[in-house]
């Protein structure tokens, strides 16, 4: 939990009106999140979180276009985005020296791309090839490849492990499944590296492991999401390195007055 200099204590009137006045915002929003969103933050200072708040948001910012999506924008089980919704100006994911790709119609977001290069040339420097298996998917494959599941494995099950159509990361263009996308990947020279510097390049695992309650999906080790480089700082430092903690609590902040 927060200490208690955090936003979510309580203050009289006079001290809320001669501080910060983000900082009561801060509590309000930090009251809006689950308990378990709560526990995962550490001790710490408002005034240094809302500093590093306004660096993954300045950073956002810098990639924003008016025709497109928020880089951070949520989507989940409980928020999804229309069946229309195709990133602007997606470019395709080749196999080039930098990446192996197992098909030929990947493509991503401009800025994930770019990171992906980074990610890769990285990887490259030191002695592996990534492995680029899924990216991009259109509403209308992501329908087709959750009903497949069902009618596989039946819905609890296929619920544990792919999105409905309109929830899905890979509709926004920047979520990678690298590898084989099985448990073991994470396991290979691959995954490990990956593991260990993905956040350097503004990659975020998104369904860690132990927090399907969470996430609404199981533990998948190979797909990962491009944030940002800030973003990922800014998880890890407050919130645990839970991608979706940070991400519900970005959202409401934009939401709140």
């Amino acid at each position: 939990m927060l200490a208690e200099t955090a936003p979510i204590q309580p203050k009289t009137t006079e001290t809320i009106q001669s501080e910060n006045p983000e900082v009561e915002k801060l509590r309000r929003v930090f009251a809006k999140m689950t308990e378990r969103c709560k526990n995962a933050i550490p001790n710490g200072n408002p005034e240094e979180f809302l500093a590093d708040l306004h660096k993954v948001l300045a950073e956002e910012k810098s990639r924003h276009r008016e025709d497109d999506v928020d880089l951070l924008y949520l989507i989940d089980k409980k928020h999804n985005i229309g069946s229309d919704y195709v990133p602007q100006d997606l470019k395709p994911v080749k196999g080039t020296g930098l990446w192996n790709v197992n098909r030929n119609d990947l493509s991503l977001r401009p800025e994930s791309y770019a990171a992906l290069e980074e990610l890769s040339q990285a990887a490259l420097s030191d002695g592996i090839k990534l492995l680029v298996s899924s990216t991009y998917r259109s509403y209308k494959y992501q329908k087709g490849l959750f009903n497949r599941y069902v009618k596989q494995d039946g819905l609890a099950e296929a619920e544990r492990y792919s999105a409905r159509p309109g929830t899905s990361q890979h509709q926004l263009g920047t979520a990678v499944d690298f590898g084989s996308i099985t448990e073991d990947w994470g396991d290979t020279k691959m995954g490990k590296w990956v593991y260990t510097h993905a956040a350097d390049y503004g990659w975020s695992l998104s369904f860690p492991r132990d927090y399907e309650d969470v996430t609404g999906y199981m533990w998948e080790c190979w797909h990962f999401r491009y944030i940002g480089k800030e973003a990922c700082k800014f998880q890890k430092k407050w919130f645990s390195d839970v991608q979706q903690f940070m991400l519900e609590f970005i959202d409401e902040w934009k939401k709140s007055d």
